[in-house]
């Protein structure tokens, strides 16, 4: 499969999960936090340095990308887990060891604990020294990323608070207790409470929140009925934080994971200086995963037929994209407006590529005014988007600065 074939894919903007198949065999599933953006940079120049061979003989063999899109990337996470575990995919099974990776495990006792559990641990000659003297009732994975699992258990743990290593008697589970990630263990009350989180969060890993949501409702419509309004505010709380997953820090651990199959995310910030149309110069910086690399920042002199900020862009866009051996951006930020969007927009499709642009225009004391390009993305990297547009602009103001004081 090529980069044409694949722009003929109408992948969305949103999370979910992507499937490479051939003649309708899965090869290889994986996960997104935008799978628009991540099944692109399966077709960059430099998928076999970061993939390695066993990737790019996947893409190559691969003939289609289906995708099923979820409501969150805790979603995708658990889905992509499910679907491995159903289809066995070639590519997936070849690039990891199961007895590496991760699982969720809940043990069936009174008050059940839910754990992360290597592979290798769970043959019964090798349990780990928690899992020793407990049984098992369940156990979901493989998971192929173990930071990324302990970020997903902290967000489920926020709607359905649950034990884990720690024991009732144990200072870790008092601590978790006042903070509202454990609940309460004393009572018949308390244990009926629990057994309702336990078999919710069993059904949320089992990509069945269809189900849970009707079990909340009808649990909240009975306890307004006794006029247990107290509880049923709780529980509508409960269904709120599901129809409202907070992942950013799933999303951010994703994005930096070496991992996972997700590479640096890269945004580039154009910018053009000069006085009244002479010595004009232009920069390129460089924001890697939220962090600028001053090693990439690349110094652009602009010839002197130039006249405005427009045709600046352009030069220095058209010049770095002529540097294929440089890594492609993810997202390009140019100081503007419309017109400057227009121009970078142009050279891009000139170059067939894919690149999302983002346009800052400041007010009349430089600050950001409006941000134009697509709406998802400017929400999602908007902090960064603009720290790289800052650091653009004062790149550009500095290297023009110098370059003056050394013709003077």
């Amino acid at each position: 499969m090529n980069f044409s074939e694949y722009k003929k894919i109408n992948l969305p903007d949103e999370s979910g999960v992507y499937l490479f198949k051939k003649n309708k065999t899965i090869l290889y599933i994986g996960k997104a936090t935008l799978l628009k953006d991540r099944v692109k940079s399966y077709f960059s120049n430099d998928l076999i340095a970061t993939r390695g061979p066993l990737i790019v003989d996947m893409v190559f063999q691969a003939d289609n990308v289906d995708f099923i899109k979820t409501d969150s990337v805790l979603e995708a996470l658990i889905l992509e887990s499910n679907l491995i575990k159903k289809h066995q995919p070639k590519y997936n099974t070849k690039e990891k060891d199961d007895r590496s990776y991760n699982y969720v495990v809940i043990t069936k006792e009174e008050f059940p604990r839910v754990l992360i559990e290597r592979g290798k641990n769970l043959q019964k000659e090798s349990y780990s020294q928690i899992l020793k003297n407990l049984r098992i009732s369940k156990i979901y994975g493989p998971y192929t990323n173990g930071s990324q699992l302990k970020e997903a258990l902290k967000i489920i743990r926020k709607i359905f608070p649950f034990l884990d290593q720690y024991s009732r008697e144990n200072t870790g589970y008092k601590f978790y207790k006042e903070i509202g990630l454990a609940p309460e263990i004393s009572g018949t009350e308390a244990k009926k409470d629990y057994a309702k989180n336990i078999k919710n969060i069993k059904l949320f890993f089992e990509g069945k929140k269809t189900s849970i949501f009707k079990s909340l409702e009808k649990e909240m419509n009975a306890v307004i009925k006794k006029q247990e309004f107290e509880k049923a505010e709780q529980i509508k709380h409960t269904i709120f934080a599901l129809n409202h997953i907070q992942d950013v820090a799933l999303i951010k651990e994703e994005s930096l994971s070496g991992e996972d199959l997700d590479k640096i995310f890269r945004i580039e910030a154009y910018d053009v200086a000069h006085i009244s149309g002479t010595n004009t110069v232009g920069v390129m910086v460089v924001v890697e995963n939220s962090v600028p690399n001053k090693n990439e920042y690349r110094k652009f002199k602009i010839n002197n037929s130039v006249q405005n900020d427009t045709a600046g862009i352009a030069e220095i866009l058209t010049r770095r994209l002529n540097h294929l051996e440089w890594k492609f951006p993810d997202i390009i930020v140019v100081d503007g407006s419309v017109a400057q969007k227009n121009i970078a927009e142009k050279i891009i499709k000139t170059k067939t590529l894919d690149i999302p642009i983002i346009a800052v225009t400041k007010d009349e004391k430089h600050r950001p005014k409006i941000i134009q390009g697509r709406e998802n993305i400017i929400d999602k990297y908007k902090n960064e988007i603009l720290l790289a547009n800052s650091e653009a602009h004062r790149f550009a103001i500095k290297y023009h600065r110098n370059l003056r004081n050394k013709i003077i």
